[in-house]
C-alpha cells in the first residue's frame, strides 16, 4: 500500500523543505492558547513530580528478569524516569520562569543509561539469537531498538525541540548530547540494521511492535537536523516496514490482541499517517484505503459501552484508549460515531503518561481540541469475518463470541468462548490480562490460569483442554442473524478424541441460548466451564448470578470455585473475585446440551 503509493510519488518529491514542525516549541503563541484545565493539570502534576527524585535504574533490577522473572524491578524506575521528565518539560513549556534543572537531570539520566530497551526485551528474538539467560545485561556494542527505546528517543527528541533554545542557554552540550544519543541508538541502527525482527526482513509474524516503533522513529527523524535526502530515505524505509505489517493485518482490520492494543497498533499507524501528512503538507494521505479505515475504526466495533470492551486475548475488559487519536481517526475518516467516541474518551494528560509515557499523545491532546459532535447512534451488531468476532445486541443484552484459532498474538486458548453483558454490565466474562512477567511470553505461558481454556467459557473433554497453536482452530464458522455457529473440535488435541463439537450461540431480548453438540471417539466425561462476574447462588437447579439465571439440567454435577483477583492489573477490571462454575456430565460419547442464560 505505502510502497505502491511511493512508486508513483517518491518521498523526496513529497517531503517539504524545510520540514514543518510537528508541534509548537515553547514560546510559540499556541502554548498560550491551551485550556485552563490542561494548564492547571500541568501545574498540579509538575509540583507532585518535582518532589520525587529520579530513581536509580540498577543492574540488579535489570538482572531480575532472568533471575526471578520480574519485569517490574527494571520497568518501575524506567517508566518513572520518563514520566517525571515529561512533566518537567510540560511545566517548562507553559511557564517560562520554571527551573530547567529537572529537565536537564532527566535528559542526563536517560542518556547515561546503558540501554533504552527494557530488561524483558533485551534480546532480539530471531532464529539463532542468544537466549535471554545468556545476555542478562545489555551489550553496549549491540544496541537494540525495542518498543521503549524508540519511545525514549521520541521523548528526548521532543525535549530538544520544545526547549532547545532554553537548554542551549544553559549549555549547548545538552541538546548535542540528545542528538548524538539519538543518532547512535535510534537513527543509525534503524537505517543500517535489517535484523531487528519487527522490521519484517527475517520474521513475517509481525504485531503492534512494527507501527509503534516506526511511529516514534519517524518523530525522532523529523525533529533531527538530518538532510532532506536522508530524511526522505528514512521515511521511505519506514513506510515499507509498515507495508509488511499491513500484510499480516486481516482485511477486516481486526486486532487479535484486542481493542486495548489499538493504541499501539491501529493508533500507532494513525500516528504514522498523521506525521506523513504533516511533513508532506498533505501530499501523502491514505485515509480512503479500505483496510486502513477498518483498522482505525476497530475500537468502535469492539466497544460494549460504559468503558467496557470485548476483551478476548490479553486485552483488558476496561482498557485505556487514546480518545484524541480516536477523534482524529473519526475526523479523517468522516465517521461521526468514531469522532464522538474519541471525544467521549479524551481523558486527561496524565492518562497518556500513566499508560506508557507517550509524549506525542500528550501534545496531541493539548493542541487538538475536542470536536463539536452530536449524539451518535447506538452501535449495532458486528461481524468481523477474518477475526471471526461476533457481537450481537438485543434489548439490554450483549453477546460477544469468537471463532479464530489458538495461535493469535497475545493468544488465550478460547476458540468458541463468549461473554455476556446485561444492561451494560459483565455477567459471563473473560478474565483478561495480568501483570506481565517472564512467564507471560515464554514456553510457560500456558501455565498461567487466565490464558488456559479451563478458565474460559468452553468445555473440557475429561481433563483435556484446548491446545495452543494456530493449527488448533475453529471450523465451519457461520455468522447467524442473532449469533454465531461453529465447530470447535479442531481446537482440541487428538488425544481428546473429539469428532465434533458444534456450538450455536443465539441471543434474544430475553436470553442467550448456547447449544452444544459433542461427539467423542470413546466414552468420557465432559465439563462445561462458565466464568461469572457475580457470586452465583443455587436455587434448586437454577444458578442465579447478578442479572442472569442459568437452569442446570438434571444429572450434571455442579461445582463453584471462587477466584480471588490478586493481580493488580486484572483487579482494575474485576476487583474482588470471579466465580468459576464447572458443570460435569457423566461419561458418554454423544452430548446434546442447551444452556439458557435468562435475563432477570
Amino acid at each position: 500500500m505505502f510502497s505502491e503509493y511511493l512508486s508513483l510519488h517518491p518521498m523526496p518529491s513529497l517531503l517539504l523543505e524545510p520540514v514543518p514542525a510537528l508541534f509548537p516549541a515553547a514560546g510559540d503563541p499556541a502554548w498560550g492558547r491551551i485550556t485552563d484545565e490542561h494548564r492547571a493539570e500541568i501545574a498540579r502534576e509538575a509540583e507532585i513530580w518535582r518532589a520525587k527524585p529520579y530513581p536509580m535504574r540498577l543492574a540488579t533490577g535489570f538482572l531480575a528478569f532472568v533471575r526471578d522473572g520480574s519485569r517490574q524491578a527494571d520497568e518501575a524506575p524506567y517508566f518513572t524516569r520518563r514520566r517525571k521528565l515529561c512533566w518537567a518539560v510540560l511545566d517548562a513549556c507553559v511557564n517560562s520562569h520554571a527551573s530547567l534543572d529537572d529537565v536537564i537531570d532527566g535528559v542526563w539520566c536517560l542518556c547515561e543509561e546503558s540501554t533504552w530497551a527494557i530488561s524483558a526485551h533485551n534480546v532480539n528474538p530471531i532464529r539463532g539469537a542468544p537466549a535471554a539467560k545468556d545476555y542478562p545485561l545489555p551489550d553496549l556494542d549491540r544496541p537494540y531498538i525495542d518498543l521503549f527505546a524508540a519511545q525514549t528517543g521520541m521523548i528526548l527528541a521532543l525535549t530538544a525541540h520544545l526547549l532547545g533554545e532554553r537548554l542551549d542557554r544553559v549549555s549547548p552540550l545538552i541538546t548535542k548530547r540528545i542528538r548524538d544519543e539519538l543518532e547512535s541508538r535510534i537513527l543509525r541502527p534503524f537505517m543500517t540494521h535489517d535484523e531487528f525482527w519487527w522490521m519484517g526482513f527475517l520474521r513475517k509474524d509481525l504485531c503492534n511492535w512494527t507501527p509503534w516503533i516506526v511511529s516514534n522513529i519517524m518523530v525522532c527523524a523529523c525533529l533531527s537536523p538530518m538532510s532532506h535526502e536522508a530524511l526522505a530515505a528514512l521515511l521511505d524505509r519506514a513506510c515499507r516496514m509498515l507495508d509488511r505489517w499491513l500484510d499480516v493485518v486481516p482485511a477486516d482490520g481486526g486486532c487479535d490482541e484486542g481493542a486495548g492494543y489499538w493504541n499501539m497498533a491501529g493508533g500507532a499507524l494513525l500516528d504514522c499517517l498523521d506525521t506523513l501528512e504533516k511533513v508532506t503538507g498533505g501530499g501523502m494521505t491514505l485515509w480512503q484505503e479500505e483496510k486502513i479505515r477498518n483498522i482505525l475504526s476497530f475500537p468502535l466495533k469492539a466497544e460494549i459501552g460504559g468503558g467496557w470492551f470485548v476483551n478476548f486475548a490479553d486485552c483488558d475488559a476496561r482498557p485505556f484508549l487514546s480518545g484524541e487519536r480516536l477523534q482524529l481517526a473519526g475526523e479523517r475518516l468522516a465517521d461521526p460515531a468514531l469522532t464522538a467516541m474519541g471525544c467521549r474518551m479524551r481523558g486527561t494528560l496524565a492518562d497518556q503518561l500513566n499508560d506508557v509515557p507517550h509524549f506525542t499523545r500528550v501534545l496531541d491532546l493539548l493542541f487538538h481540541p475536542a470536536a463539536e459532535v452530536s449524539s451518535a447512534a447506538q452501535p449495532g451488531d458486528t461481524w468481523m469475518p477474518d477475526l471471526q468476532l461476533r457481537i450481537v445486541r438485543r434489548g439490554g443484552l450483549t453477546l460477544c463470541c469468537k471463532g479464530g484459532h489458538n495461535g493469535e498474538s497475545h493468544n488465550h486458548n478460547d476458540v468458541g468462548s463468549f461473554m455476556l453483558y446485561a444492561d451494560g454490565e459483565p455477567e459471563v466474562v473473560d478474565a483478561g490480562n495480568m501483570v506481565y512477567t517472564a512467564r507471560t511470553f515464554s514456553d510457560q505461558r500456558y501455565t498461567l490460569w487466565n490464558v488456559r481454556a479451563a478458565y474460559h467459557n468452553v468445555p473440557m473433554i475429561g481433563e483435556t483442554e484446548q491446545r495452543d497453536g494456530a493449527e488448533y482452530a475453529s471450523r465451519d464458522v457461520r455468522c447467524l442473524p442473532d449469533g454465531l455457529a461453529l465447530d470447535m473440535a479442531g481446537a482440541y488435541p487428538a488425544e481428546a478424541g473429539v469428532r465434533f463439537l458444534k456450538r450455536e450461540l443465539l441471543l434474544s431480548d430475553a436470553a442467550l441460548t448456547v447449544r452444544d453438540g459433542i461427539g467423542l471417539d470413546r466414552p468420557g466425561p465432559v465439563t462445561w466451564v462458565f466464568m461469572l462476574r457475580d457470586r452465583p447462588r443455587l436455587e434448586g437447579r437454577n444458578l442465579v448470578a447478578g442479572r442472569i439465571c442459568l437452569a442446570v439440567p438434571d444429572g450434571l454435577e455442579i461445582a463453584i470455585e471462587e477466584i480471588p483477583i490478586t493481580d493488580s492489573r486484572m483487579a482494575k477490571n474485576y476487583p474482588g473475585s470471579l466465580w468459576r462454575v464447572k458443570l460435569l456430565a457423566p461419561c458418554g460419547t454423544v452430548f446434546d446440551t442447551t444452556w439458557r442464560f435468562e435475563r432477570i
